[in-house]
């Protein structure tokens, strides 16, 4: 019997049908994923989203790639891609948020186009959650090289703009921040206090096709803590947008 399984699903409210629909499969399979069988990898990042918990705490004797391999307490799932995180992931990232909402990137213009997270950030701030945006400077040397990279050239200037332009509705919101950074970025980070989602830069791979690390920091959680002072130091380095 996987007792952490069947606790986390009771938290939760899930019964086996409610798992089932949500993933696609018989509900006979979801009560031997709870009687013991170790989920595919597939299934159990499907799981770790469904659920937001940590793979290793649900399967702590698997050796799958969301198990043993996770950091116990931090890394809750591995994407292949960005664009494979649904909506409802992004969607509850940011609902969670209590003190702080964080987007560094160089544009970030996939979550700018989506007028509901957008809206779900503004109606936070006005809640007295901080949100801080930072992006490129899209006259940055940075930007262009990173442009040059993914092979769309001033195309990445231009999605900058045009991010700057949909953000900056945000800025009549209290608590709301937006600046320019001119900063080499090896990923892009969106917080939620003190959970992230750090979306790899690959060279030569657009940041929507690259990996992304869920981290589920907890107090003194060494790799959410890397990243939080990534953010804090290129914060602190980059100018205001107005």
């Amino acid at each position: 019997m996987n007792e952490n399984l069947r606790q986390a699903l009771l938290r939760a409210r899930l019964s086996e049908q409610d798992v089932a629909t949500s993933l696609g499969v018989d509900p006979k399979t979801v009560r031997r994923w709870i009687e013991g069988r170790v989920p595919y990898p597939a299934n159990r990042a499907a799981l770790v989203d469904l659920l937001t918990m940590d793979g290793a705490y649900l399967w702590p004797d698997s050796d799958g790639p969301l198990a043993s391999r996770a950091h116990f307490n931090e890394l809750a799932a591995v994407y292949p891609h960005r664009w494979a995180i649904s909506r409802e992931t992004w969607v509850r990232l940011f609902t969670s948020a209590m003190r702080e909402i964080g987007i560094l990137a160089y544009s970030g213009l996939f979550l700018a186009e989506d007028v509901g997270i957008l809206s779900l950030i503004a109606d936070k701030a006005r809640c007295g959650v901080r949100v801080r945006i930072a992006l490129g400077d899209p006259q940055s040397t940075h930007v262009a090289e990173r442009g040059a990279q993914e092979g769309i050239g001033d195309a990445m200037s231009a999605k900058v703009r045009n991010a700057l332009a949909l953000y900056r509705s945000l800025l009549s919101v209290p608590n709301v921040e937006i600046r320019l950074h001119q900063t080499a970025l090896y990923n892009s980070l969106y917080r939620a206090d003190e959970e992230i989602l750090v979306n790899q830069h690959t060279y030569g791979t657009a940041a929507a096709h690259s990996p992304v690390f869920h981290l589920q920091g907890m107090g003194g959680s060494d790799m959410t803590a890397v990243y939080v002072e990534s953010f804090d130091r290129i914060w602190i380095g980059a100018s205001n947008y107005e």
